[in-house]
């Protein structure tokens, strides 16, 4: 078996109705790959009220463990070898973000959040939003009804150093998955077309190299309206972006683009960190 892209999978869950996708795509990527899914779910922590109500807090453990003791059970039914771990603390983005520094993850599946809104920015929750902006790796975006890429992978980049290493993760898990490649150079003020239309000329042989179709394109306009367009024209079910979406989405850690692509497709997303691989 060819060694997988992602090394060391996290499922961060808190086993809410809207893990579910989340929870149901980590461990079917476990299994394709023959690996061991580590599994943190944060439990809110505080002291005065541990203090306060032992038995609240007692009760709240029990749960958790109740709710694990099913999420165990799916992994054995799914085949499954799991490394399972509780952290309380304050906030749960942090202790998600330290267990994957403490794993070693590069790669955190996180549900996207709880109930659809009309506003891009409330369809991503705090917490995730909170844990990608931190996260020493690449984090995996799951909408509740998601399921593992069988379609296609569409990357969005700019052509850019982060562009390339973005181009060529994504170029890697579509043929790891075996499924066809869309990748969109959305071009920003000033940009050339001309540079655009080299560094696709460039993934477009890198990914026949390596056996993978691709099909390519230069979009002009609003860069997540030009994205999540692309994804519907091309049926891609897993879209590549860089954690800031596009460079000139602003100073935020997480890039306003990239944050309503996010909050707006139905499939899942991968985040890569920005770091080169």
């Amino acid at each position: 078996m060819a060694r997988p892209i992602f090394q060391h999978l996290l499922l961060a869950t808190e086993r809410t109705e809207f893990d579910a996708g989340a929870e149901r795509l980590a461990l079917a990527l476990a299994r394709r790959n023959d690996q061991t899914l580590g599994i943190v779910m944060p439990l809110a922590f505080n002291a005065e009220f541990e203090a306060v109500a032992p038995a609240l807090a007692e009760r709240a453990d029990r749960e958790a463990a109740a709710k694990l003791d099913r999420l165990r059970a799916q992994a054995r039914e799914a085949g499954v070898e799991i490394d399972l771990a509780v952290r309380h603390g304050d906030e749960p983005c942090a202790e998600i973000v330290d267990d994957a520094r403490e794993r070693g993850a590069d790669l955190i599946v996180i549900r996207r959040r709880g109930r659809r809104s009309f506003l891009a920015q409330l369809m991503v929750g705090e917490m995730v939003g909170k844990v990608v902006a931190n996260a020493p790796c690449s984090v995996l975006i799951v909408p509740r009804d998601a399921a593992l890429w069988q379609r296609r992978v569409l990357v969005a980049f700019e052509p850019d150093a982060q562009g390339q290493r973005l181009a060529a993760l994504a170029t890697a898990l579509a043929a790891e998955a075996g499924i066809p490649l869309t990748a969109v150079c959305v071009l920003s003020s000033g940009m050339p077309r001309s540079v655009a239309e080299a560094q696709l000329g460039d993934l477009k042989r890198a990914a026949a190299g390596a056996g993978v179709q691709a099909d390519t394109e230069v979009l002009e306009g609003a860069p997540a309206e030009r994205i999540l367009d692309a994804a519907r024209r091309t049926g891609a079910d897993l879209i590549v972006m860089g954690v800031r979406g596009l460079a000139h989405a602003g100073r935020a850690k997480v890039g306003r683009v990239a944050h309503e692509v996010a909050g707006r497709f139905d499939g899942a997303l991968v985040l890569a960190s920005s770091a080169p691989r």
